[in-house]
Formats: C-alpha cells, structure tokens, sequence
C-alpha cells in the first residue's frame, strides 16, 4: 500500500483509476491508485420496477444514477483529501450481466431495458438449447432477442445494436460498440479458441430467422469483443457530460473493455485460475467455477461463462439472493421505530446477522423460501417469498436469521451439486465478496456449511465490483503489456486475501437438513405462485 502523501498525489495528477458498477441496488464507484490501494468510493441506491409483468430499470434513473455515483465519489475524495478531483488515468464500466438492451441506428431504446431477474424466455431457450447444442438459460441477451422474435414484437426489425446495460453505458460513453468478452459470454455462446462469437452457431441462428427477413444478421447488430487488457475507446465530450454534469471531468480519458458483475466478482477475488473459484452473494448469488476441462453434457443449470481473459467458467447462479432478508430487515427497523428505538440500516444488519451464529445448525426446523422473483435453476418462472414453520419448530430470532441466510444460498447450492456430484467438479476453496459478507464472519460461516468448502475474503471485499472494474482498468495501464491478468492479479490481490474460514460439520449437516427441507417446500412456493395472483 502506497504511504499517505503519495496517494493523494495519484489523485492530483490525475493517475488514479475509476470504476463504476451498476447493481441491483446500487450504482458504486471506486477510485483506486495505480497498485489498485482503494482511494475513495461514492454509491447511488437504486431500485428496479416490475412493469408490465418485466422486471426494468428507468433509462433516467441509469443517468441520473451514474451522476449522483460520480458526484458521490467527488464529494468523498474532497472530504478525505480535501482535493477537487479532476480527471483519472482510465476508468471502466460494469453491470448486473445479461438482460436485453435493444437500440436503434440513433442508439435509442427501442424497449425499455429487460433485466437479468426476467424469467420470460423459456419458450426461446427451449428451441435454443438444442439447435446450439449449448445450454442458454433465461436471463441471456440471446434468449430475450428469440423470445422477441418468437412473439413477433414490432421492434426487433428496428435493432441496429444489441448490448447488455454495461455496454448500453460504454457505448454511450465513448461511441463504440463492445463488450468485454466476459461480459459477452453472457450475451451469447464464446469460442474459446477465438475468444470471440461462436461462428458456427451464430450461423445457425442466422439460419433459424432467415426466413423472417428481419433485415439483419447476429453479426450485424452484437458488439465487438474484446479481452482484458485491451482499450475500448475513450470519454467524449457528451460522455463526460453524462458522468459529470459540472462540466470537470474532461473527455479523453481510455475506457477499458466493459464487462459483467460476474466477471469483476472473479478479478476481486483473485479467482480467474483454472480450479480457482468465487461465489458473489447479494441480491443475486452465484458461484463462478474456472474449469481445468469442458463439462462432459449440457446442465441446463448451469451456465458456460468465461474470465475477462477468456478461460471457460462454469456458473451456477440465482436469481434470489438477499433481497427477501433485507425486506425483513427494514421491517424490523420500522419495528425500532414505533418502539421510539431509531437504528440505520448498517446497524440493524450489524446488530442482526450474527445471531444466525447462536442459532440451531438447522434453524431450529424453520422454513423460509426467498423467492421474490422467478428461479430458473428450480423451474419458477415467478416468485413468492415465503416464511413457514411447524407448530413445534424452535421460532426464536438467531433461528429466524440463520433461515434467511440459508434460503439465500439454496438455490445456488442446487447448481453446486450438478458441477460437484455429476462432473466431479473439485473445488478446494471459495472466495466470496458482496453484501452477505459484510459484517464480521458470519456470511463465511453460512458459506462454508452450504458448500463444505473453506470460504475466504479479500480485505476488499467491501469494495465490490466496482473495486474490480477499476482493477481491470489499472490491467489496461500494466506496463508490461505481456503480463496476464492471473499474473498481474497475483502481484497486486493475492495478499489481500483473508485466512479462510473452515465449515464447521455441525453446520454443513444443519445446513443439508435445511437445504431437504428447503426442497420438500419449493411444493408450497408453487402453489402460493398459482393462489397469490
């Protein structure tokens, strides 16, 4: 870590490195210094909106967001330093993965954005699946464009570009058109061996439409890949008057290639190594795996991914994560509240979330089902949060938590056992970083039982991805430009990791009562689904 003075130099003479990420909930920025040392942060909160039966983003909240993340950070540099910061050597842009951004030949939203948490395309994935002989699952671009096609939506003629939001936000920036190849193989199949589109089944879904005579071609409307490492255009004059409405940050400054939530996830944990893995847990979680060989069949559980830097990933992910927990969260301060007891949310998730840790290792017979939307890995196409428990289930509050916590991580733990149990899949240790692990070892100790693995923390875990995205836009200023991503991560993460914390047997058999129980009560979610219209 760099001393004090020189740090503040970085940020005066315009060579730190900004990185932004838009999430679920929030939109963050990090400011880091050249060896990646975190210098200053600025977040938004934000929320998506169920409209019309799809789960979307504003496209003002996206600027006006971006905006207030920038000015946030602006204000926390001058606070910490007392400097005005002006311009940054790189910056790079993230986002929640997948989704459907579909713009005209004037870069329009043709539909408004479709996010990741949409579970609508199954009859597109059912075709897809078996024509690419290849495994697409609801939430891709890929789905969502077939999906349109199959309903004969009146934009799709209209699509001169197809992108995800972080590419929505880069092309808007900059001008160009591209997508880190992380972020991109979330938006249709990579070959590995190109470390761009697959042609091949490219070739077979132009063919699928052709008789549609849509106007266009897949290569005609995806963005341009590019790994890690490579430069993807630089902040125009309109671009920096998105971000920074004052006029200040001046245009010029190189962007790195744009990628995913996923793929920042793997860069801060130092997981991009073949047998290395992360798990992100928020509002969404999911486990990235990085292969040392191709799976043996199709999962339709899991998905195929890869790095920043192209290595395949095999993904289990789901769509409900800790968005149900932090609605009983806030309820419970609303319960502070009309007691005359006034607690922030930061404290309430202090003070709450390490009662878990005294709770029975099975949670006392409790049930909870966390299903604020659809699940793609257990089949619901819609969700009904759920609490349910037996008359002489042992109901106290370390019980109530640690059900919470562990329904969070069920479903994912569904797609762990396809990797583990069908492809023998050997995972020695799981880094994990996002808001479940805020707040001293308890998200590691629920971790650490769900999957029977060592679980560790990088000391910037707190930071998030937009900490990673700023990272993946230092790679881009690496002096040696023959240094890999795992070689620079190596050298600049590696001792930022935490000692892991072991599962505790006690709790991996708590935690596999949970999860059958869990199981046996997914009958319940489905006919909530059927009675709450």
């Amino acid at each position: 870590m760099q001393p004090q003075g020189s740090l503040v130099d970085s940020i005066r003479s315009g060579a730190a490195v900004l990185g932004i990420e838009f999430g679920s909930t929030r939109i963050k920025a990090s400011l880091i210094a050249a060896d990646t040392t975190p210098l200053a942060s600025g977040s938004h909160a934000w929320e998506n909106q169920l409209k019309d039966g799809v789960w979307t983003y504003d496209v003002r909240d996206v600027w006006q967001g971006l905006a207030a993340c920038y000015a946030a950070l602006v204000q926390d540099v001058a606070a910490r330093y007392s400097l005005e910061l002006g311009s940054v050597a790189a910056m790079g842009f993230s986002g929640m993965m997948h989704g459907y951004v579909a713009l005209d030949r004037e870069g329009k939203l043709l539909v408004p954005f479709r996010t990741w948490r949409n579970n609508i395309t199954g009859k597109a994935c059912a075709e897809l699946t078996p024509l690419l002989d290849f495994a697409v699952p609801e939430r891709w671009s890929i789905a969502h464009l077939y999906q349109s096609i199959l309903e004969e939506q009146p934009h799709v003629p209209q699509i001169a570009r197809l992108t995800t939001l972080a590419g929505y936000v880069h092309f808007k920036l900059t001008g160009e058109h591209q997508l880190g190849v992380g972020e991109a193989s979330g938006v249709f199949p990579i070959d590995p061996g190109t470390g761009g589109w697959d042609a091949a089944r490219m070739g077979k879904f132009d063919e699928l439409i052709a008789p549609r005579k849509l106007g266009w071609k897949l290569a005609d409307i995806l963005p341009r890949v590019l790994p890690a490492g490579h430069r993807a255009g630089r902040l125009t004059a309109e671009g920096a008057k998105l971000l920074d409405p004052t006029g200040r940050l001046p245009p010029g400054i190189p962007l790195c290639p744009p990628e995913g939530d996923a793929g920042t996830g793997m860069v801060a944990t130092n997981a991009v190594r073949p047998r290395s893995g992360n798990v992100s847990a928020g509002t969404s979680v999911f486990a990235m795996i990085v292969l040392e060989k191709n799976l043996s069949r199709i999962h339709e559980g899991i998905d195929i991914v890869v790095t920043p830097d192209g290595k395949p990933v095999a993904m289990a992910h789901s769509n409900n994560g800790s968005s149900d927990l932090d609605a009983w969260i806030a309820l419970f301060g609303q319960v502070g509240r009309a007691l005359g007891v006034e607690l922030r949310l930061p404290e309430l998730y202090e003070k709450l979330l390490p009662l878990a840790v005294q709770g029975d290792p099975d949670a006392g017979g409790l049930l909870s089902i966390n299903y604020v939307s659809g699940e793609h890995v257990t089949g619901f196409t819609e969700g009904r949060p759920l609490f349910v428990r037996n008359q002489d289930g042992k109901f106290t509050l370390e019980n109530f938590v640690r059900a919470m916590l562990y329904a969070s991580l069920c479903a994912m733990r569904t797609g762990m056992n396809v990797l583990t149990e069908k492809e023998g899949v050997v995972i020695e240790e799981i880094r994990g970083h996002g808001g479940f692990f805020k707040g001293g070892d308890t998200g590691q100790r629920m971790m650490a039982a769900a999957l029977g693995v060592p679980v560790s923390i990088p000391s910037t875990a707190g930071e998030g991805g937009a900490w990673g995205m700023a990272v993946l836009a230092a790679y881009m200023l690496r002096a040696d430009a023959h240094q890999s991503l795992p070689d620079y991560l190596d050298l600049h993460i590696s001792k930022r990791i935490g000692e892991p914390v072991q599962p505790d047997p006690r709790d991996v058999k708590g935690f596999a009562e949970f999860f059958a129980r869990h199981t046996k009560g997914l009958a319940i979610e489905r006919e909530a689904v059927k009675a709450l219209e």
